[in-house]
């Protein structure tokens, strides 16, 4: 049985992946904890940013969603799928495309942590009681002595 992987992109003002991605956020949430925001909030943040998927037999295995400064709003792997790669292809999607690329993670989240730091993100800062819900976070940044330029080659690749 073959696997058709592919990669698409919903521009700002189109949100025809909104809802796959909301329903892998929302496993995610049930599986790890995380990602745990409002469907609303949610929503208005898909549709104003840029989303990159990957999809694999036509279903959201994995999304970042960016604003137009490089932030990355949302992260998400499908757990099935993590350790191929993904996460780290579309950070290079998004490293190709922006200067600076940033993004929030829970401090408690060490998965997330790991994952950032291994790619070349850099803690700038914590913001206590950041989240909706009293959690803190660090602010990150892609460092400029990152894996941007290997982050590139593997989307090449």
């Amino acid at each position: 049985m073959s696997v058709n992987v592919e990669r698409r992109t919903d521009p700002p003002g189109d949100a025809e992946h909104v809802r796959e991605a909301w329903d892998l956020k929302e496993r995610i949430h049930r599986v790890d904890g995380v990602l745990r925001q409002r469907r609303g909030f949610f929503t208005d943040a898909y549709r104003r940013s840029t989303t990159h998927l990957i999809l694999e037999d036509d279903a959201v295995i994995a999304f970042a969603s960016v604003r137009r400064d490089g932030y990355v709003l949302f992260l998400a792997v499908d757990p099935d799928h993590r350790g191929r790669g993904l996460g780290e292809r579309l950070v290079a999607d998004v490293a190709d495309e922006y200067q600076s690329v940033s993004c929030h993670a829970r401090t408690t989240n060490e998965r997330a942590l790991g994952f950032y730091e291994h790619i070349g993100f850099e803690v700038k800062r914590r913001i206590d009681g950041y989240y909706e819900d009293g959690g803190d976070a660090y602010y990150l940044t892609l460092g400029p002595n990152s894996l941007r330029e290997r982050l590139s080659e593997f989307v090449r690749g």
